[in-house]
């Protein structure tokens, strides 16, 4: 009786090793399904992250037409305008990062910092900003001798 009740709890102790060892395989089948499927997800993820890059660096103004036109401002001073295919970009009437309404002395002057403007737009570096420093490096701040 007692080798029939040893055989038993053997064969029971098999059993629930067998079942236990069947539920890990589940339990690791599911996971591993499911680690899957998230990194499809993170893979989506970076795509669409890709793709969005790849829309940023995109520069829809490389090979656009760009042109600039000096105009008049106030105290016999200059400005300027760019228009991209056609469209009036920029309309600077007075000298950028400068308080005040007056532009430049000079067209030329005026002419210069519209070509360092249109190659920011080239460069797509929007908004085009201009500096005092870049003011300065140009030389469109110095008066004019009379």
């Amino acid at each position: 009786m007692m080798k029939i009740n040893n055989h038993i709890m053997t064969h029971k102790i098999k059993l629930y090793f067998f079942f236990a060892l069947l539920l890990t395989y589940f339990v690791l089948v599911s996971f591993s399904q499911w680690a899957i499927a998230v990194g499809k997800s993170t893979e989506k993820k970076e795509s669409r992250k890709e793709n969005i890059l790849q829309k940023e660096k995109c520069n829809p103004y490389e090979k656009a037409k760009i042109t600039t036109r000096i105009i008049p401002s106030v105290n016999k001073t200059f400005g300027y305008e760019i228009a991209v295919n056609g469209k009036t970009l920029v309309r600077q009437p007075n000298i950028p990062a400068l308080p005040g309404n007056d532009g430049f002395t000079t067209k030329g002057r005026a002419q210069k910092v519209a070509d360092f403007v249109v190659k920011k737009i080239r460069n797509n570096e929007m908004p085009p900003t201009v500096t005092v420093e870049d003011l300065n490096s140009m030389g469109v701040l110095k008066k004019m001798n009379p």
